[in-house]
């Protein structure tokens, strides 16, 4: 069974949105990150993850 998503209150650089991601989906954390960045540069990144900050609760 796979982990819920969940901000984390540690291990995290900003929010804990690509560190709640890679723990949900079983990512390297830094894979998550580069993905962020680039999506970022040529996407919507940044409205996503605001978007995922606000929705996505922090952890115990």
């Amino acid at each position: 069974m796979a982990a819920t998503l969940m901000r984390p209150r540690s291990q995290r650089v900003i929010a804990g949105v690509c560190a709640g991601l890679a723990n949900r989906f079983g990512l390297s954390r830094a894979l998550v990150r580069v993905g962020f960045v680039l999506f970022g540069l040529f996407g919507v990144g940044e409205i996503v993850y605001i978007a995922l900050w606000i929705l996505v609760p922090k952890g115990p």
